[in-house]
């Protein structure tokens, strides 16, 4: 995870509450997750901190590799799962979001 730091689950609750009202900013195509889509959610979360990505894949063993992938690879953290919609947070330098204390 992000600098080998865990997020507490008042952490991950108040990131829920803000993620309540976003929309998914990166859907997943027919072509999968492809380098221009991993760009995208990269782009997204230096951006915004907290983002939601929709995978409609009906296979729930590749949606949950495709979750793995993409933590994998923007070493963010993973808030929640709601159907098939994966909510990621990472901080940036700027800190937009203050989490509250453990």
């Amino acid at each position: 995870m992000a600098a080998g730091l865990t997020l507490s689950n008042k952490q991950k609750q108040h990131l829920k509450s803000l993620a309540h009202s976003l929309k998914p900013v990166v859907l997943l195509g027919a072509n999968g997750l492809t380098e221009g889509v991993m760009a995208e959610i990269e782009l997204a979360l230096n951006h915004h901190e907290l983002i939601k990505v929709k995978v409609p894949e009906e296979d729930r063993e590749v949606r949950e590799q495709v979750y793995a992938t993409i933590l994998a690879h923007t070493q963010a953290y993973r808030v929640q799962v709601v159907g098939k919609i994966l909510t990621l947070y990472k901080p940036s330098p700027e800190g937009k979001i203050q989490l509250p204390r453990r």
